[in-house]
């Protein structure tokens, strides 16, 4: 009897799930486990998704004209000049990505850390994965010359590594690989015969684009670069799943997007017709949508910022928080105090000491891919905006959200729980 990948449930999901049950039986739990964006669907979105209600055909397999079309236009915006043909829709990031693992084949080579699903989608397809580490500050693009000695050792072994998956900007980590860096991942990638699987989907939340750009590697590599987003988090419709694929022109490019139409025909069939409306107007990107996302991100790097601070005064290591609304802090510091004081050893052990005793819900760093014992936590503040739609557009709106008394209440909250947990530590100098 042949066996089957182990499935587990996606880290973030069950940290959501575990909240919901924690509140529902009255208990008080600050939320920062999941990378949900927590605000309200734009009314124009609102809009474009009722009055397509009555769509109810399968439509093309790999999306609209219309939206096939608007993406192209959102990623020539963005210096990638793009055809409708080389774009594919799906129903959200997650599933394309699913899908261009098994169009492209072959095993697969992953950051480390790297989002939840990467792996994991390796383990479920059959195929193995290579994790390779990030180089210090630039989380989501593996160290182009680790990667180099990856492949190359586990060709020799008999494995077979055609792919290799960044994101841009990063989740866990919330930094971005500097351009020189994806350059030279997208030349090693050519060197080795690699298809780049780009993951950009936070590439809209960055917050100096000119201070700290995110380049996608098909700047540099577009015959073999395949770059993905969608409106999950710009937007914040993760409930509408959608998301789309841009193909590398040329034969190789056209290759890959049979294979890949080919799996979704026997997958998904076609996004969601009414879904599809609405994300053409949102990738068309009228003045209304584009002021939207500009608020969501000065918002998102208000809070982050602001949170940062926090456990960087508290003694934890932090990368500068440059996009998404992740933190990715480092308790190294603290290792020895918080084995003496609350027998804390491993990530894991610090998360669940934290939403044990303090009811803060966090992610520790194995969950994406790195060693049990590290003792970094990934903090998503994107649940801090409101638990009400009214008071999640009071946060958009506000020149200082920082003054609202719900965001000031969880920043406070987290401030007095990373006061107890390290009461009596040296705090190493922040200098």
């Amino acid at each position: 009897m042949s066996q089957t990948h182990q499935v587990t449930m996606s880290a973030t999901l069950a940290a959501d799930e575990a909240i919901a049950r924690r509140r529902a039986a009255g208990e008080s739990v600050l939320s920062m486990a999941s990378g949900e964006i927590g605000l309200p669907v734009h009314p124009g979105l609102r809009a474009r998704l009722a009055e397509s209600a009555d769509l109810g055909s399968y439509g093309p397999v790999a999306g609209s004209p219309e939206l096939r079309e608007a993406a192209a236009g959102y990623w020539g915006r963005r210096g990638l000049a793009t055809t409708a043909d080389q774009v594919v829709c799906g129903p959200g990031s997650k599933p394309m990505l699913f899908a261009l693992l098994l169009a492209v084949g072959g095993d697969v080579v992953i950051p480390m850390p790297s989002w939840v699903s990467y792996a994991a989608q390796a383990g479920l397809i059959g195929v193995r994965h290579f994790p390779v580490p990030t180089l210090p500050g630039q989380g989501g693009v593996p160290d182009p010359d680790r990667l180099r000695e990856t492949v190359t050792a586990a060709r020799a072994a008999g494995h077979d590594p055609r792919s290799v998956i960044v994101t841009l900007p990063d989740n866990p980590t919330g930094t971005i690989a500097a351009p020189e860096t994806v350059r030279r991942l997208a030349e090693t990638a050519r060197e080795l015969d690699l298809v780049v699987i780009s993951d950009e989907i936070y590439c809209d939340l960055v917050y100096d684009p000119v201070a700290t750009p995110a380049v996608s590697p098909a700047v540099f590599a577009p015959e073999r670069t395949v770059v993905t987003t969608g409106l999950t988090k710009n937007l914040a419709i993760g409930g509408w799943r959608t998301g789309v694929a841009r193909l590398p022109a040329g034969e190789t490019g056209q290759r890959l997007r049979e294979r890949l139409v080919g799996v979704a025909s026997q997958i998904w069939s076609s996004p969601a017709a009414p879904v599809q409306a609405a994300a053409a107007y949102a990738f068309d990107e009228p003045d209304e949508i584009v002021e939207h996302i500009a608020a969501s991100r000065r918002l998102h790097e208000t809070v982050a910022r602001a949170m940062a601070e926090r456990f960087a005064a508290a003694g934890a290591i932090l990368e500068p928080v440059v996009a998404t609304c992740y933190l990715y802090p480092d308790f190294e510091p603290l290792r020895a105090h918080l084995a003496e004081v609350h027998g804390v050893r491993t990530g894991a052990g610090l998360a669940h000491l934290l939403v044990e005793r303090y009811g803060v819900g966090l992610l520790p760093a194995s969950a994406f891919g790195e060693a049990e014992e590290s003792l970094r936590l990934r903090v998503a503040t994107s649940r801090l905006y409101g638990d009400t739609e009214e008071r999640c557009r009071a946060a958009l709106r506000a020149e200082d959200p920082l003054a609202l008394d719900w965001i000031r209440a969880s920043l406070d909250r987290i401030e007095e729980v990373l006061a107890d947990l390290t009461a009596g530590a040296a705090v190493p100098d922040a200098a």
